[in-house]
């Protein structure tokens, strides 16, 4: 019989990064409340880092959606992999021209596109996804709270209906384009 249930311990596991950080920030206060030349300067120090890792844990864990949607996401080497039951395929970080965020049928849906014109779609909700926003924040020029704020909840949806029998509207978000994609000269 294990000592913490599954449910709790699953939690725990999906908020580590947080606990990471409040903790830091914890011991960052204990720090200055010490006192001191020494003491306070690394204590806000402790802060600052802190709070840069709760940002960071917390948009991450925005972006995290649990995984309701078929298929694998890998992100390995700078390649990201899509292993679904149908449809899959695999994009290069460096080969990534465009991040748009999709929605099709009510699900919203990851296409990425490469400079020769191939597109791999990947939807939010694949066994794997949360592990897109450190390859999508690696890009040159994303800007990670727009990354984030693209996949609130769109409050034109939401409703007493709930959302498997809201409208099937579809659209389309640029989240990210490559700067530059002419002639690169050396």
């Amino acid at each position: 019989m294990p000592l913490i249930r599954d449910e709790v311990a699953h939690s725990l596991h999906r908020l580590r990064e947080t606990i990471v950080a409040a903790a830091v920030i914890a011991f960052g206060a204990w720090l200055v409340a010490r006192g001191g030349f020494i003491y306070v300067p690394l204590g806000f120090a402790a802060l600052a880092l802190g709070a840069g890792l709760g940002v960071i844990a917390l948009r991450r864990l925005r972006f995290a959606a649990s995984g309701g949607a078929p298929g694998v996401v890998e992100v390995v080497e700078g390649q990201i992999s899509y292993l679904g039951p149908q449809i899959g395929g695999m994009v290069s970080l460096p080969d990534l021209v465009e991040l748009r965020l999709l929605t099709l049928r009510g699900r919203k849906v990851w296409r990425l596109k490469q400079a020769d014109g191939q597109a791999l779609l990947i939807p939010v909700e694949a066994a794997g996804a949360d592990r897109l926003y450190d390859a999508f924040a690696s890009l040159p020029g994303m800007d990670t709270a727009t990354l984030v704020a693209a996949l609130r909840p769109d409050p034109s949806q939401s409703g007493s209906l709930g959302r498997n029998l809201a409208p099937a509207t579809e659209s389309m978000r640029t989240i990210w384009q490559r700067k530059g994609r002419g002639v690169l000269r050396t």
